[in-house]
């Protein structure tokens, strides 16, 4: 069970922290879904990226995501890489991932609503977090894709 959550920028994650985002992106989304992508997209390294690890009490990344700024891939801020072991599915991490993730968003970049690209799949999931549909479905990288978006009020000035 998840037992710390990290939110850092690039520069301020250890080798260690790296090297396992990465194998979980990589074990999740290229080797369980069978879907050679260039993981590699240089967002990563953007000063306003975040990343967002959800630690187990052995120090291993269990849940991960990437919260990106406005205009780096959506005029939107946006929420991606979204990604949890095996053995912790089924215990609500990706929920509490997604809530903390949107957090760190609506902290962030509080004038802006969050944009996804979400798996089609995984909709109503996305849909109970408040998310709503906002293009048709699409295909990226051989898997059906649909754009959902959060809307959320700003504090008024």
């Amino acid at each position: 069970m998840t037992e710390q959550w990290l939110d850092v920028g690039f520069s301020e994650l250890t080798l260690e922290q790296l090297y396992g985002l990465l194998q979980l992106r990589v074990d999740v989304f290229v080797v369980e879904q069978n879907c050679p992508y260039s993981e590699l997209d240089g967002k990563d390294k953007h000063p306003q990226t975040r990343h967002l690890l959800g630690v187990n009490e052995q120090g291993d990344i269990e849940a991960y995501s990437r919260v990106l700024a406005p205009d780096i891939s959506y005029p939107q801020a946006s929420i991606g890489r979204v990604a949890v072991t095996k053995s912790a599915r089924g215990q609500g991490v990706a929920n509490q991932l997604m809530q903390r993730a949107i957090a760190i968003a609506k902290h962030r970049w509080p004038e802006d609503h969050i944009q996804i690209g979400a798996q089609d799949y995984l909709r109503h999931f996305y849909q109970q977090l408040g998310f709503v549909v906002n293009s048709d479905v699409y295909l990226e990288d051989g898997i059906e894709h649909l754009d959902m978006l959060l809307t959320y009020k700003t504090k008024e000035t």
